[in-house]
C-alpha cells in the first residue's frame, strides 16, 4: 500500500518548520503526491505549497488549473500558478521543462522552501533510462533521475521512485483524489510516449517487479559512477587546465578515462543543458584529438567551438574573431589589442625574443606595430628570409592567433621583430651598439 509517512519521518525528517513545494500538474501522480502530503501535514502541520503550470496546450487545461486551486483552498495548501503563453522552440517537452523548473526555482526562493517535490515514479525511470539507452549517454545519464538531488538551500525529492503508475493510480481511485487524465499521453508523436505504450507493457508482462530491478540498475550505475568520477577528477586535473586540454598528456589515459574526461568537461561546459550532448559529441572531440591535422575545429551545440591546434585542445565559447586588423605607429608605449604591451625602454638586462634591440642607424623611422600581409618575410641572421606564416607553424602557434599577432615594421615595410618569436638580423645583441630598446610584457 502506497504510504509515504515513514519515508518522511525517517529519511526526510520534515518538522514543523519545513515548506514543502510540490509540483503538480492535476494528474494522478501529482495528486497522489499533494494527497500524501496534505495527510501527513495532519501528524507535521509544516507548510505545503503548490506549483502548476498551465501550458495551455490542451482544451482541458484551464478547467484543470481551476479545479486544482479549489482543491489546494479546500486544504489550505498555497497555490502559485504560472500561464505559459508562448514556448522558445519547436521541442515543446524540452522547452517546457525548462520553463518548468524557472519556475519551480522562482517559488521556491519567494518562500524560502526546503524541498521540491515531483511525482516521479518508478515507471518514469524505466522510460528516461530506455530512452537514454537508445539515444547515447553517460555512466550517470544511464541511471536516469536521482531519488534526491541536494542544492545549497533546497532539495529535489522524488518519494514516488519505489512505486509504479498504477500504485498511484489504485491510491487516487481508494482516497478518492480527483484527478485529470492528459490526452496529450496518448499521442505517439512524442518520444517518451511511444516508449510508455510499447515497451514498458512488455517489460511489465516479463516481470510486474520490473520497476525494481530498474532501480537497483540505476543505484548499481550511480555507484559506479562515483568511484570513476573520483578517479575521472584526478586525470582531469592534471591534462586539463584554463580551458585547454593537454593532448600529449590525454593520450597516456586508458581509452576508458579518455572519454570519461571528455563527459566531464562537457557536463563542465553545459551544466543544466547536458541533455543535449551525447556520445555522438564525444565522438567527434575524440576524433578531432586523434586527427592527424595540427589545426582543426568542430562546432557543438549551444555555440560551443572545440578548437585543435598542434598538442592543444581548446573548448570555449564561440565568438567573433578575437581582432580586428591594425597598422600604428609605435611611440613610448603601446597597448595591444592582444592585452599585451611594446614599451620603449631605457636599458633591459635580458636578450630574450620579448626584447628587440635596434640601431636608429640602420633603419628607416618611425617604428610600426601592425598585424601580418600576405607574403611577408623576415631576414634572420642566419638563414636569410623567412616566411612569417612558416615561423609561426615552427613555433606551433595556434591558427587563430596569428592574423592577430603584433609585427614592428619599419617606415619602409621592412619586417625588423615578431615579438616573443623572432627578431631580423638587424636586431642588435645584448653587448652591441643600440639607441632603442624595445620590450614585449
Amino acid at each position: 500500500m502506497l504510504d509515504l509517512t515513514q519515508y518522511f519521518d525517517k529519511k526526510l525528517k520534515v518538522n514543523e518548520k519545513d515548506i514543502i513545494v510540490v509540483g503538480c500538474s492535476y494528474g494522478p501522480d501529482s495528486m497522489a503526491l499533494l494527497h500524501q502530503l496534505v495527510t501527513y501535514r495532519k501528524k507535521v502541520p509544516f507548510k505545503i505549497v503548490c506549483a502548476h503550470v498551465n501550458h495551455q496546450i490542451r482544451k482541458e487545461s484551464n478547467e484543470e488549473e481551476k479545479k486544482l486551486e479549489e482543491y489546494c483552498k479546500d486544504n489550505q495548501v498555497y497555490f502559485e500558478l504560472l500561464r505559459i503563453e508562448k514556448y522558445g522552440d519547436d521541442n515543446f517537452h524540452h522547452s517546457a521543462h525548462g520553463i518548468r523548473y524557472h519556475f519551480f526555482q522562482e517559488v521556491i526562493k519567494k518562500y524560502q522552501a526546503q524541498y521540491l517535490m515531483t511525482a516521479h515514479h518508478g515507471d518514469d525511470l524505466i522510460e528516461t533510462i530506455l530512452m537514454r539507452l537508445v539515444r547515447g549517454s553517460s555512466i550517470k545519464g544511464y541511471s536516469g533521475f536521482e531519488e534526491i538531488v541536494e542544492y545549497p538551500t533546497y532539495k529535489i525529492v522524488r518519494p514516488f521512485i519505489y512505486y509504479t503508475k498504477e500504485d498511484l493510480i489504485s491510491y487516487d481511485l481508494s482516497n478518492r483524489v480527483p484527478y485529470a487524465i492528459d490526452s496529450s499521453n496518448a499521442k505517439r508523436v512524442y518520444t517518451r510516449n511511444r516508449y510508455r505504450m510499447e515497451l514498458l507493457p512488455f517489460l511489465k508482462e516479463e516481470d510486474k517487479n520490473v520497476h525494481e530491478k530498474f532501480l537497483k540498475f540505476s543505484l548499481l550505475l550511480k555507484e559506479c559512477d562515483y568511484f570513476i568520477e573520483k578517479q575521472s577528477k584526478k586525470c582531469l586535473k592534471n591534462v586539463f587546465q584554463n580551458q585547454c586540454l593537454d593532448i600529449i598528456k590525454y593520450k597516456e589515459l586508458d581509452e576508458f578515462l579518455q572519454k570519461r574526461v571528455i563527459f566531464l568537461i562537457l557536463e563542465e561546459i553545459y551544466q543544466n543543458d547536458l541533455n543535449i550532448i551525447s556520445t555522438r559529441h564525444v565522438n567527434l572531440l575524440s576524433d578531432l584529438i586523434y586527427s592527424k591535422k595540427a589545426n582543426a575545429r568542430i562546432y557543438l551545440p549551444n555555440h560551443v567551438m572545440a578548437i585543435k591546434s598542434y598538442h592543444q585542445l581548446i573548448i570555449e565559447k564561440e565568438e567573433k574573431e578575437l581582432l580586428e586588423s591594425y597598422d600604428v605607429q609605435l611611440f613610448d608605449y603601446l597597448k595591444l589589442p592582444n592585452g599585451k604591451n611594446l614599451q620603449i625602454v631605457l636599458s633591459c638586462d635580458s636578450n630574450g625574443n620579448d626584447i628587440c634591440r635596434l640601431n636608429s642607424s640602420d633603419i628607416s623611422l618611425p617604428l610600426y606595430v601592425r598585424t601580418r600581409k600576405m607574403g611577408d618575410k623576415i631576414l634572420l641572421r642566419n638563414s636569410g628570409h623567412k616566411k612569417l606564416k612558416d615561423i609561426f607553424i615552427d613555433s606551433k602557434i595556434p591558427s587563430r592567433y596569428r592574423d592577430n599577432w603584433p609585427v614592428l615594421v619599419d617606415s619602409k615595410g621592412e619586417v625588423l621583430w615578431l615579438p616573443g618569436l623572432k627578431k631580423s638580423k638587424k636586431a642588435r645583441k645584448i653587448n652591441e651598439e643600440c639607441d632603442i630598446i624595445i620590450k614585449y610584457y
